[in-house]
C-alpha cells in the first residue's frame, strides 16, 4: 500500500498475469527467448540423432557459437545418406495437400507447443498456406520443452536454424511465434497486417524450381539464372496438416493444428547458376504422417542461410527421401 499527495491509502498495483492468446487484445505478442527457472540441459553431441534431441545451455539470443554452427550443419542429411524419421505422433490427422509451382513467398514459422503466444500464429500459417503463391511452413522448436511439456514435432536443428537466421541479421531477435519470409525478413508470425503487407511488396524468388512425383522417385530441376546468387538445394518431407493434444504446459488442453509440419532435410547438392537435375528415392512407411516434399534453393549454406532463391511443393504418396544424387 502507498500514500497519494492527500495521505490517502493507495491500493497496491495489480498483479501482472500472462494472459492466454484467446484473451488477448491489441497488437499481436511474441515470446522472447529468455531464461526461466531451471534453464535446461543442451548437451550436444555429433550424432544427428543426438542433434534433433539436444538441447543448448546458451541464451537463444546470443550470437552462434562455432560449435553450435558445426552442429547446424550435422542436422542436415548430405546427399546418399540415409534419412530417419520421427516416429508419427499419435494425435496426427492429414490431409491432402495442392501443389506450389512458383510461390512468391516461403514463409518458415518457428513456433512451440509449449508458448501460449503461438496458436494464433499457427492458425494464420494453416490461412496462409492455402494460398497459391504461398508456402508456408512450421518448424518447431524446442527451447520451451523444460517448461513443462515436450514438443512432440521439435527438432533441436530448427532451434539452431532460427539462431542461424539471427545471427546472419545481426539483431540477435529470437522468439516464438516468429516467421522469416524469403530467408530475409522477420516478423512476429502472428502479425497478420506486417505479414500481408511483406507478402504484397516482396519480390518473388527469381529461380524457378520444378519438383515431379512418379512410381517412388521424387525428380527435382532447378533452372539456370545467370547472374544469381549460388545457393544450395534442399528437400523437406513435410504433413500437411497435424493436430496434437497438449496435455501441459501453456497451452494445457488445447487442441492445435499445426500446417506443413517440417519433418526432416535432405541437401540434394549445390546450385551453381547452371541448370540442374536430382532424383530421390522415396519410401512409405506405415504410419507416417508426410504428404509431400517441398524442395528449395537458399543462397549461403545451413549455417549461413541466405535468401531463398526458388521453391516448390509438391504431393507425395511416400514419405521423405532416403537416397539422393545429382546428375
Amino acid at each position: 500500500m502507498g500514500a497519494d499527495p492527500a495521505g490517502k491509502a493507495r491500493p497496491a498495483p495489480p498483479r501482472t498475469l500472462r494472459k492466454a492468446p484467446s484473451l488477448r487484445t491489441g497488437p499481436p505478442r511474441a515470446r522472447p527467448f529468455r531464461a526461466q527457472g531451471q534453464p535446461p540441459d543442451m548437451s550436444l553431441t555429433a550424432s544427428l540423432d543426438s542433434c534433433l534431441s539436444a538441447r543448448d545451455t546458451r541464451p537463444a539470443c546470443t550470437p552462434l557459437s562455432g560449435l553450435a554452427l558445426a552442429l547446424l550443419a550435422l542436422l542436415m542429411v548430405p546427399a546418399g545418406a540415409a534419412h530417419a524419421e520421427d516416429a508419427p505422433t499419435p494425435a496426427a490427422k492429414v490431409e491432402p495437400v495442392k501443389p506450389v509451382a512458383a510461390p512468391k513467398a516461403m514463409i518458415e514459422l518457428f513456433t512451440s507447443q509449449g508458448c501460449s503466444s503461438c496458436p494464433p500464429a499457427d492458425k494464420l500459417m494453416g490461412e496462409l498456406a492455402t494460398r497459391p503463391d504461398v508456402i508456408a511452413l512450421t518448424l518447431a522448436v524446442d527451447y520451451w520443452d523444460y517448461l513443462g511439456w515436450k514438443d512432440t514435432l521439435a527438432k533441436h536443428g530448427h532451434s539452431l536454424r532460427q539462431k542461424a537466421y539471427a545471427h546472419m541479421r545481426g539483431d540477435g531477435k529470437l522468439f516464438t511465434p516468429q516467421a522469416v519470409v524469403n530467408g530475409r525478413i522477420m516478423a512476429i508470425g502472428s502479425d497478420r497486417a506486417t505479414l500481408e503487407r511483406t507478402l504484397a511488396d516482396i519480390d518473388p524468388p527469381p529461380v524457378p524450381v520444378t519438383v515431379e512425383s512418379l512410381g517412388g522417385r521424387v525428380k527435382v530441376h532447378v533452372a539456370a539464372a545467370p547472374g544469381s546468387a549460388k545457393g544450395e538445394v534442399w528437400l523437406c518431407p513435410v504433413a500437411s496438416r497435424m493436430e496434437v493434444d497438449i496435455g501441459r504446459g501453456e497451452n494445457e488442453g488445447a487442441s492445435v493444428v499445426y500446417h506443413n509440419v517440417v519433418r526432416g532435410w535432405t541437401r540434394l547438392g549445390d546450385w551453381q547458376g547452371t541448370a540442374a537435375s536430382f532424383e530421390t528415392t522415396v519410401h512409405r512407411l506405415p504410419g507416417d504422417p508426410t504428404d509431400a516434399v517441398v524442395v528449395f534453393v537458399q543462397s549461403g549454406s545451413s549455417t549461413e542461410p541466405g535468401a531463398i532463391l526458388g521453391a516448390a511443393l509438391q504431393p507425395l504418396e511416400s514419405t521423405p527421401a532416403i537416397q539422393s544424387h545429382a546428375r
